[in-house]
């Protein structure tokens, strides 16, 4: 039987549905482009590989095309529905994926692995910060997905993308010496990963290296295209190392090239949240942001996530909201947030809405409950940064600039904060 890169069976008879489809695995692993179109060259190939519609369908999932992703994994059942074994418990995992089942699919991935450890497209739902884990909403899921990651470690031993979402898991729960060792690795294998550049730049910010990370992370980028997956996220980490160093002109160059809505070819979680990010963050330091930047992502926001059911996408969609002055939108998320971090939604929320009315103590009230584990609304420390700033923010402007430089020596004390928060210096 012929195999995936990983060893886990495929069930097509075809020599080049094969070599296709472990292009394409790779590529979607490495967050490279081209996975779309290795797949149309496996299914021309076999027409009824089944595990070729599924990645595609988890694909188009991704960047958000939905009607697309629930047409091919429709089709991924039908033409699967004979599969017996590993390759039926693919289906059976992105099936509940790719029609909104998160607390089913989590179940069947976790089944799935205990027989199966190597099944990296099936593992990588549960790795990372946008992970299943990571958008469980559940306290302490920072060491849950640190505990995924080392119950897989023995299945995997030094394989390159394996030891990058290792990193991750091990940077996020605050060890950073092995995550070091972790990626290194992993880059001497796969130099031109999405993902792994950008847990390299990850590590770079945890230990405050701001311009050894935009030097490595430009270098980096100067040879990625702009369809890859990351390409938009990881030219925020590169605006925002260059917010910190002063090069506000590259910082809005970044935002306008590579993460404006009209201009990225990211998903649309990327594109909402590390706008937002970057604006707000912006603001804080002190740069002016104009109320049409503010509307036109408010705008997007409205679009592309109209109803709350993500905690890590509402907050920003709330933040948006709120600095363009949309009410209406912003009570919607502040009355109905949904999802198993929705308790942390609404004051996020009701938090932005005080800011835009420069109620500072009304801010901080709101803000101080959420902080004890903002890890429950997904994304990674650096992103959450964007709620440890806004409260030391929220301080500054009341007159508790030493309160604030205290919580931020206890928060955050090896990450570089210089200009984060204007008034913030001692």
């Amino acid at each position: 039987m012929l195999t995936d890169p990983y060893g886990n069976p495929l069930h097509t008879t075809d020599p080049a549905a094969r070599d296709a489809y472990a292009e394409a695995l790779l590529a979607y692993l490495d967050a490279l482009p081209g996975v779309d179109g290795a797949l149309e060259r496996a299914i021309a190939a076999d027409p009824g590989f089944a595990q070729a519609h599924m990645l595609k369908a988890r694909n188009a999932q991704v960047f958000a095309r939905m009607d697309e992703a629930r047409t091919l994994m429709a089709q991924a059942v039908e033409k699967g529905r004979d599969l017996t074994g590993q390759a039926r418990g693919q289906i059976a995992v992105f099936d509940h994926l790719v029609n909104g089942r998160p607390r089913e699919g989590y179940e069947a991935v976790r089944a799935h692995l205990r027989d199966h450890p190597r099944d990296a497209l099936v593992a990588q739902t549960c790795l990372g910060v946008f992970s299943l884990i990571g958008f469980s909403g559940q306290p302490g899921r920072e060491a849950e997905h640190l505990a995924f990651a080392e119950t897989l470690a023995p299945a995997y031993g030094q394989d390159g993308w394996f030891l990058a979402q290792l990193a991750f898991a091990q940077m996020e729960a605050g060890q950073l010496a092995p995550a070091e060792r972790a990626i290194g690795a992993a880059l001497a294998q796969r130099p031109r990963s999405g993902h792994g550049a950008h847990i390299r730049a990850h590590l770079f910010y945890e230990m405050g290296e701001t311009a050894e990370g935009r030097d490595y992370l430009s270098d980096w980028l100067a040879g990625y295209d702009r369809a890859g997956m990351m390409h938009c996220h990881n030219s925020w980490h590169v605006a925002l190392w260059s917010l910190a160093m002063g090069d506000t002109a590259r910082m809005w160059q970044i935002a306008d090239r590579d993460l404006a809505p009209d201009t990225s070819q990211g998903p649309p979680l990327n594109i909402l949240t590390d706008l937002a990010s970057l604006y707000w963050r912006a603001e804080m330091a002190g740069q002016a942001v104009s109320p049409a930047r503010w509307a036109r992502l408010s705008e997007y926001a409205a679009r592309a996530f109209p109803a709350p059911a993500l905690g890590f996408a509402d907050i920003h969609a709330a933040l948006a909201h709120a600095m363009a002055g949309q009410d209406e939108p912003l009570m919607k998320i502040i009355e109905g947030a949904k999802g198993p971090a929705a308790d942390q939604v609404a004051p996020c929320a009701t938090a932005f809405r005080a800011i835009a009315a420069q109620d500072w103590a009304g801010a901080e009230a709101a803000l101080l409950p959420v902080m004890a584990d903002h890890a429950r609304l997904g994304g990674s420390r650096a992103q959450r940064d964007l709620l440890d700033y806004t409260l030391l923010h929220a301080l500054i402007r009341q007159g508790k600039a030493g309160e604030a430089r205290r919580l931020l020596v206890t928060r955050r004390p090896l990450t570089d904060s210089r200009g984060a928060v204007r008034g913030l210096a001692a």
